[in-house]
């Protein structure tokens, strides 16, 4: 009994020691912790890798030791049940791209001292596109099967009716009119009362064109695809050009004059066609300005382009529930079914989104107005200052995209070096043709306006920036995670720059003689009387310039100061690029292809370096335009000069990366949303402000580095304020609404503030 037994006891013990073991080995992981970072995810490194471009990869934010592996109790050296312990591996992050430039671009965006970019700087595939961007870039040639002329009633075309369709279909008429009238223009004028018809209501409706050309297309070029067969709205969701030939017995099309050889092409081409273009081009212009309605645009672009310059009787209409069938081949050239599309705001034109293309005409006007109109005689000063201040955005765009283009071209070497130069391009521009005014026209106001737009990019890069993308991104995904390491690194910069930047004002405010004017004594004496008392002083001030502290300690302090900060920049650099280049560990996964065969690059390197530097003279232009046009506006009384720079001046150049920031957050990609504003931080203090001091020092602008208390307790508050809520690696809504808000406070108290004694 005790031997039939003893196997049983054994294989007992045996799997509750197992048992035990498996529990003391485990971690606990929360159920429901996953999260989605879009193009970058973190795996261990001994996971095989998905071949998926845009894979999710579970991610335990609430477990007890995420990202470790768990050792058991049996590799403990004591003989006692011990604790569970964690032993940590390292992970990576895997970055899915198209292409290798594409995937060199991404690491890019986690390097120290480059530029964050989101937008794509090749062409993707687009097949691999979304049906939603396929539908935003096809051709206004595909029929689709529908359901019925009801669906077309929409909010969009219905708009279209009551903004373009009207009064196009009116000049239609009017133009065939006058085409029946000169007799020999009557198959015109009958093509233009038939297009009145289609442009009061297009949608649905199809315009073809007739004739032998795709029998003619099939013999000369026998590799294109061309079908004899009859398509009927059974037909896929998608059908190109619909062909149509001729069934057995029917006539082959009559022999006509050509084209050119006919009286009424030119009787067309003189009296018809010039007033049609001229409001199709007026049409094309304001719905490509309005963005949303990009289709109206493409399909006025076509009409006039290719449909009015067709012999009348090749263009046949069909309507949405009849379609004719001929005796010949037809081509769809125009069918559109909706008139604007909410999704247009990703469009983009040779890798530039629309909306910066939109702005490129605003540039020229205000070189022209700003330039040609001397006397303000069409325009107010406020007008051109508006207008030149607005076309750095577009061109601050074309910076960016300039730089990221070369960059992931390149190797890290060359990428760091221009994004060294150009990187802070923007900015020194402005700074510089700002203090040279202000130098020329003996106008010591414009400097406090250059250190308040410093201070106002310093704020808003360190609050502003990632504030609105943890409120963006908390708002779609809750609750989002960082490395909290890489984040330290900025941080330590962080606090390097600042304190570097303002070490000259705090030494001066240490050892500085305050000088005072007009001070009164209790009594109600003047600083001359020999009354004893309280003084009441106004107008004090560090006298710096009239005694011998600024030139023999705080000057050569600025100078010292202006030679460390950027050789912490080189250091940050090599810190983060080369020997600890682990902590911003990327992985280029695989399902990207390897090299630069098949890959559309939207701009080469020479392309964009010349892109590059007419951006930089056009920035010039506008910004010598917004500086000679600021005085009326710091002439305002009730506006502080302190609140025009750190809001207009400091934010508006910023405006590509704000967008930048919030595509990364919502994304979930919040590690890059915190190292946009980081990255420009950093320069501003380690690159641009030393910039400014040499720049001085070989042409003397009076720039000064010293700040005003308000400007140094400002900048040193934030930077402590957005340490202290990074630490903990997470951030949602609420910690970015805290960032937002004491930003706004401090732009109140800029507002409030007095202006500057030398305004």
């Amino acid at each position: 009994m005790s031997l039939s037994s003893s196997p049983d006891s054994d294989l007992t013990s045996r799997r509750r020691r197992t048992a035990e073991q498996s529990q003391a080995s485990s971690c606990v992981l929360h159920p429901h912790a996953s999260y989605n970072q879009g193009e970058i995810h973190d795996q261990p490194q001994d996971t095989p890798q998905p071949d998926v471009a845009h894979a999710f990869t579970p991610s335990p934010p609430h477990s007890l030791c995420a990202s470790l592996k768990c050792v058991s109790a049996q590799a403990c050296s004591s003989k006692h049940v011990c604790k569970d312990s964690c032993e940590a591996i390292p992970r990576k992050r895997t970055i899915r791209a198209e292409n290798e430039v594409e995937a060199n671009k991404l690491v890019n965006n986690y390097r120290f001292g480059f530029r964050k970019w989101k937008s794509h700087v090749t062409a993707r595939p687009f097949e691999a596109r979304s049906d939603v961007v396929k539908e935003l870039y096809s051709e206004l040639n595909v029929i689709k099967p529908h359901a019925g002329p009801g669906q077309f009633i929409t909010c969009g075309n219905v708009a279209f009716v009551l903004l373009f369709g009207w009064w196009v279909s009116l000049v239609y008429f009017v133009v065939g009119l006058l085409m029946f009238v000169t007799i020999i223009g009557v198959p015109y004028g009958k093509l233009c009362w038939k297009l009145c018809c289609y442009f009061l209501w297009p949608f649905g409706n199809t315009i073809h064109e007739i004739g032998n050309t795709l029998r003619r297309c099939c013999e000369e070029a026998p590799d294109c695809e061309c079908s004899m067969e009859t398509s009927e709205d059974s037909s896929p969701v998608l059908v190109h050009s619909v062909t149509e030939g001729p069934g057995p017995g029917m006539p082959e099309p009559p022999l006509r004059t050509a084209y050119w050889h006919r009286l009424s092409t030119y009787v067309w081409l003189l009296l018809g066609y010039p007033p049609l273009a001229v409001i199709h081009c007026l049409v094309c212009f304001v719905s490509w300005i309005l963005v949303f309605t990009i289709p109206v645009s493409k399909m006025s672009a076509q009409t006039l382009t290719v449909i009015l310059l067709l012999p009348p009787e090749d263009i046949l209409l069909s309507t949405s529930t009849h379609r004719k069938h001929q005796g010949y081949e037809t081509r769809a050239l125009l069918c559109c079914y909706h008139a604007a599309n909410c999704y247009y705001y990703k469009y983009t034109v040779d890798g530039i989104n629309v909306f910066a293309v939109n702005l490129l005409p605003l540039v020229i006007f205000a070189l022209v107005i700003g330039y040609v109109d001397k006397g303000n005689q069409f325009a107010s000063s406020d007008v051109k200052f508006a207008t030149a201040i607005s076309s750095i955005i577009p061109l601050s765009y074309y910076i960016g995209m300039g730089i990221a283009s070369i960059s992931a071209q390149s190797n890290f070497a060359v990428g760091a070096v221009v994004n060294a130069t150009f990187g802070s391009i923007t900015e020194l521009t402005f700074y510089i043709t700002a203090l040279l005014r202000g130098h020329r026209a003996a106008n010591p106001c414009l400097q406090e306006v250059v250190k308040a737009a410093l201070t106002g990019t310093l704020l808003g890069c360190i609050l502003f920036i990632p504030g609105v993308s943890m409120i963006i991104g908390g708002l779609k995904h809750r609750e989002q995670r960082f490395n909290s390491r890489s984040a330290g690194v900025s941080s330590a910069l962080l606090f390097i720059s600042v304190g570097g930047v303002f070490a000259p004002t705090l030494f001066s405010k240490a050892y500085g003689n305050l000088v005072c004017s007009a001070c009164t004594n209790a009594t109600g004496g003047n600083s001359t009387s020999n009354a004893s008392g309280p003084f009441v002083c106004h107008n004090c001030h560090y006298d710096l310039k009239n005694g011998t502290l600024f030139h023999h300690n705080i000057e050569p302090l600025i100078y010292t100061v202006s030679v460390f900060l950027p050789a912490a920049y080189i250091i940050g650099l090599i810190f983060t690029l080369k020997t600890h280049s682990h902590i911003y560990d990327i992985h280029v996964g695989g399902g990207q292809e390897t090299g630069h065969h098949g890959t559309v690059v939207h701009w080469s390197r020479w392309r964009s370096l010349l892109i590059l530097i007419v951006a930089t003279v056009l920035m010039s232009a506008c910004a010598d335009l917004a500086t000679e046009h600021i005085q009326p506006i710091l002439n305002q009384p009730n506006i502080s000069q302190y609140f025009i720079g750190v809001t207009v001046l400091a934010m508006v150049p910023e405006i590509p990366e704000i967008v930048n920031g919030i595509q990364f957050a919502l994304q979930n990609n919040i590690s890059l949303s915190l190292e946009v504003g980081s990255c420009i931080a950093v320069q501003v203090c380690m690159l641009q402000i030393p910039i400014l001091v040499f720049f001085n020092a070989f042409c003397d602008v009076g720039f000064v580095l010293l700040f005003s208390d308000q400007h140094m307790w400002a900048s040193i508050f934030s930077v402590i304020l957005v340490n202290y809520i990074f630490m903990d690696g997470k951030s949602d809504y609420f910690q970015g609404t805290a960032l937002v808000v004491v930003y706004l406070i401090l732009l109140a108290s800029y507002y409030f503030a007095p202006s500057p004694a030398v305004c």
